[in-house]
Parts: structure tokens; C-alpha cells; sequence
């Protein structure tokens, strides 16, 4: 009997044995082929290959040299010179002949009736309610920068209220941020024929400004005159409840022909539902009337979109 480990070592000794045989053929093979055949074999087949390379490079020569259309370097350079500039876009303005956006004035008719803004003060009020207009507050004083005359709020120099910009000489990342509730965002008072609005600090983004509280004063001809404070609060998350208003629209027609629209957002409509955006949509209905400040309010209702 062999054992396990006898067959083991015998077909380790087998697969030895056919290894050398295979390579004893192998090396009889290679002395029966004729000393260098395969090296010139391979150095002829080189050489015939360089050779067709270098009478096709020279038949590839020979028709680009009778038919060069290519145009020098200096010309593609001379061509690229004479291409005009690319101009870049500007940013739309207020006396920009395509916008033709009106501009008003507070105080006068000119830029140089205008008072100096204080410190802080609206320098221009924009209005983008229905299609842009502007009223000029003051002119900045001299050494800064004129008022920014661009309908973009992304100059650095605009707080945003809704649909209003407020234009300031100095630049807004100056301001502090405004706390909830407590602190006063701009004040706004009635100065001789016109109004001075002064900003002291910004609300968080997607914050609303509110009214505050109104205060009266005497002004300086011994009238009586009153200050109005407003201050932040975050957008309201409530959901409307049936047959109560979403928006709030209070309109005044000024002697300018033009509409003075304030907003104000009371809750979210409900899913599928939208809340009008203009006093004119459909959805909103008159309200109140003073006639005596030429004033009209209107509610807004939330709607379900109609399916055509």
C-alpha cells in the first residue's frame, strides 16, 4: 500500500519531469533555425518600414508644397486684432432710454433743488411695484459718491422693503443688523414740504418690516408733525382660514400720476392656492376709502389657479 503522502511526492516528481522535457524540445528548436535568422528577420522588416515612411512623408511634402493654402501665423494674429471688443453688459439705470423709467423729485424739479442727505438718509426711493419709477429724497454730500442710479438692489448702497429699494450714500454693510421686534430699522419724518426717511440698521433676509409706533413732535415752525418707526419681524407662517384676506394692498394716487403701493403678507394660502400680487388680480376687492389722503385699501384672497 502507498500511503497519501508517497502519491504526493511522486506527482510533484512527474510534473518536474515534464517540465524538463519541454524545455529540452524548446532548446533543440532554436539550434535548428540558422544563427541570426530571427534578428535579420526583424531588422529587414524595420528597415522596409522606415523607408515607406519616408516616401510617403516625401510624397506628403511634395502636394503640400504645390498646394499650401494655410495662412501664416501673423496673419491669424492680425485677423484676431481686428475682431472689436466684446462689451459687457451695464446695469439698467435710472435715465437709461430703454427703461424709461420716470424720476421724481421731492423737493424741486433739478438735482440741485434737492437738500444735502444727512447721515444715513434715503438718498432715492425705487419703486417696483407695477413698472419702475423713482422719487429723489436728496443728493449726497460732496466727497461721497453720488447716489446710486441703479434699479438693481445689488450695488451695496440698497435696503430692500418688499417691492420698494431704498438708495443710501453710505454703503449697507455698515449697518448693524436689526434684532426682532425691538430694534427700529428706519424712522421716517415730515420735514417742511417733504419727508426725511433715515435708516439704522438693516432686517435679516426674508424679514418684513412693520409699522412700530407713531409719535408726534413739533416741528420747528411750531406745527405739529409725526415720526413713524418701523421695525422687523419674520414672514408670517400661519395658514389662511376660509374667507380671511392673505394680502393686504393700501394705495395712494399722488399728484405725480403714479401709484404708491404698500403690502402687507398676513398669512400662506393653502396648497394649490395662490395669494394675488397686484391690487388689479383677480381675487381682490376694495376695502376701505379716505378720500381725504386719496388713499384706497383692498384685501386680497387666496385663489385656486383656474384650469384651462
Amino acid at each position: 500500500m502507498v500511503g497519501p503522502r508517497a502519491v504526493t511526492v511522486m506527482f510533484c516528481v512527474a510534473a518536474a519531469l515534464t517540465l524538463v522535457a519541454a524545455a529540452v524540445a524548446a532548446a533543440e528548436a532554436l539550434e535548428s533555425l540558422e544563427p541570426g535568422g530571427v534578428a535579420m528577420e526583424l531588422t529587414t522588416n524595420s528597415n522596409n518600414n522606415n523607408n515607406n515612411n519616408i516616401d510617403n512623408s516625401n510624397n506628403n511634402n511634395g502636394s503640400e508644397s504645390s498646394h499650401d493654402d494655410r495662412q501664416p501665423m501673423t496673419g491669424l494674429l492680425a485677423a484676431v486684432d481686428q475682431q472689436p471688443p466684446q462689451q459687457q453688459p451695464q446695469p439698467r439705470r435710472f435715465r437709461h432710454e430703454a427703461s424709461a423709467v420716470r424720476v421724481l423729485y421731492q423737493t424741486g424739479s433739478s438735482e440741485e433743488e434737492l437738500p444735502v442727505c444727512e447721515k444715513w438718509a434715503v438718498c432715492s426711493k425705487v419703486d417696483m411695484y407695477q413698472w419702475p419709477w423713482v422719487e429723489r429724497q436728496c443728493r449726497c454730500p460732496p466727497g461721497v459718491p453720488p447716489c446710486s442710479q441703479m434699479l438693481s438692489p445689488a450695488d451695496g448702497h440698497t435696503i430692500t422693503d418688499k417691492t420698494r429699494q431704498f438708495k443710501l450714500c453710505e454703503p449697507i454693510k455698515m449697518l448693524p443688523k436689526c434684532r426682532y421686534f425691538r430694534d427700529m430699522a428706519w424712522t421716517l419724518r415730515s420735514e417742511g414740504n417733504g419727508t426725511l426717511q433715515t435708516v439704522h440698521c438693516h432686517c435679516p433676509k426674508g424679514s418684513v418690516a412693520y409699522l412700530l409706533k407713531r409719535q408726534a413732535y413739533q416741528t420747528e415752525s411750531k406745527q405739529i408733525g409725526y415720526q413713524y418707526s418701523f421695525a422687523c419681524s419674520p414672514q408670517s407662517r400661519l395658514r389662511c382660514q376660509r374667507k380671511e384676506p392673505c394680502r393686504l394692498f393700501t394705495v395712494r394716487k399722488r399728484q405725480e400720476m403714479v401709484d404708491e403701493v404698500n403690502t402687507n403678507t398676513l398669512c400662506q394660502c393653502p396648497a394649490e392656492h395662490t395669494c394675488p400680487s397686484h391690487h388689479t388680480d383677480a381675487g381682490v376687492i376694495q376695502s376701505k376709502n379716505y378720500s381725504e389722503e386719496n388713499i384706497r385699501t383692498y384685501s386680497g384672497y387666496c385663489m385656486q389657479p383656474s384650469v384651462n
